[in-house]
């Protein structure tokens, strides 16, 4: 849930008064989960069940899945460890299989919802960034960047796009937070940060963010919109 303010005022006047920005994780809440993409392979390969995440945060911050996404390792390298890792975890994981999954979930575009939802916030004045873990492909490109169809569809949306892969720091370290509030030039206490993932909310919240936790993305728009006092009129 969101952390609110005090009673007393009307809400939607609280929080026009308040919150000045918007930050949204991208899969999970602009685009859909990339974990969709994991349990259908894990599914099409007879692996356990959240076999792929369980290793992810199994092998923590020095492992493959996390180096990669802080810029450390290249494509290459990354399938060479990840794959030695979920071997070690007992299942065999081809990257390059798993990646053609994600990537074609991705190709189906962002959430209309969320779109428009982040339109009608810019045009209250609000401003908007994206706030992702992501990686750089073998071209040098993020799937955000360059001349890619998700930078396209992207474009006009955030203010600023702040990636783990160009900055060498993810989520759930604190630093990216302050680095995003810095490029939107707003405190974390006027922010509210939408991400589908608990553990990324936390250090957030404890930083003074109001977070939403994103599992249905019309339930969390319409607590994005009690929040800032904004009618995004998601159905």
């Amino acid at each position: 849930m969101a952390r609110r303010s005090g009673s007393g005022t009307p809400s939607a006047y609280r929080a026009a008064v308040r919150y000045r920005a918007v930050i949204f994780d991208l899969g999970g809440v602009v685009f859909p989960s990339p974990f969709d993409a994991f349990r259908a392979y894990e599914r099409a390969q007879g692996l356990p069940h959240r076999f792929i995440s369980e290793v992810v945060v199994g092998t923590g911050d020095q492992g493959a899945w996390s180096r990669f996404e802080r810029g450390e390792l290249d494509p290459g390298a990354f399938a060479v460890a990840f794959e030695a890792e979920c071997a070690a975890a007992g299942g065999r994981v081809v990257v390059d299989d798993l990646f053609t999954a994600m990537r074609r979930d991705h190709d189906g575009g962002p959430r209309r919802e969320m779109v428009t939802a982040i339109h009608r916030l810019r045009a209250h004045g609000l401003r908007t960034a994206a706030l992702t873990n992501n990686w750089v492909d073998a071209d040098g490109e993020t799937q955000v960047s360059g001349a890619t169809p998700t930078a396209r569809r992207l474009d006009g949306l955030f203010d600023t796009i702040v990636e783990s892969a160009r900055e060498g720091l993810r989520k759930p370290d604190p630093r990216i937070y302050e680095l995003v509030c810095a490029r939107l030039d707003v405190a974390p206490d006027a922010s509210v940060f939408l991400d589908d993932l608990g553990a990324n909310l936390k250090p957030a919240r404890a930083m003074g963010m109001a977070t939403i936790k994103v599992d249905d993305p019309h339930d969390a728009l319409r607590e994005l919109a009690a929040v800032v006092g904004v009618a995004l009129h998601t159905t």
